[in-house]
């Protein structure tokens, strides 16, 4: 099964793209990046730009599910709210365009899965990740990490779904 995981950002959108077996808990790390977004442009022109270079990343994968961090919002903060449910809107939209279902998780969940933890800092998730696929550095930047965590997430749940 392929699946990408996405940790959506307005600026910065992180993609994981990994691979697992049915009823294994063996990953494999096919391709991560991000899409960076042009800051001085609109937010329809930022969220066009993100759907377009996803569609390319979807369209060249085909992935069979999609992953994303179910959005948080921090009452001092729900601009970020608002912003990351346009990002996530058309991420949807590409994905239900190709028929690939879209599974959420929380913040916390994901964390629990991948540390036992779901209080895990950053630098912890990321060590996970490193040594999951025995990466020689940790995932660098943390939109990349986080949508390879997201994805790992995705991947060590699917069997029991």
């Amino acid at each position: 099964m392929r699946i990408i995981g996405i940790d959506p950002g307005i600026n910065i959108t992180g993609y994981a793209i990994i691979e697992k077996r049915p009823h294994s808990n063996v990953l494999k790390l096919r391709e991560g990046g991000v899409i960076r977004g042009k800051s001085r442009h609109t937010l329809p022109e930022r969220v066009h730009e993100i759907y377009k270079n996803l569609v390319e990343i979807l369209d060249e994968w085909k992935p069979e599910a999609l992953s994303l961090e179910e959005v948080y919002s921090h009452y001092e903060r729900p601009k970020t709210a608002i912003l990351m449910g346009h990002v996530r809107g058309v991420i949807c939209l590409a994905a239900a365009e190709r028929g690939i279902p879209v599974f959420s998780y929380s913040a916390t969940t994901v964390k629990k899965m991948l540390t036992g933890s779901g209080r895990a800092s950053k630098n912890q998730i990321q060590r996970a990740i490193q040594l999951e696929f025995h990466l020689p550095t940790l995932p660098d930047p943390p939109d990349l990490a986080d949508a390879l965590a997201i994805a790992m997430c995705h991947g060590f749940h699917v069997d029991a779904i």
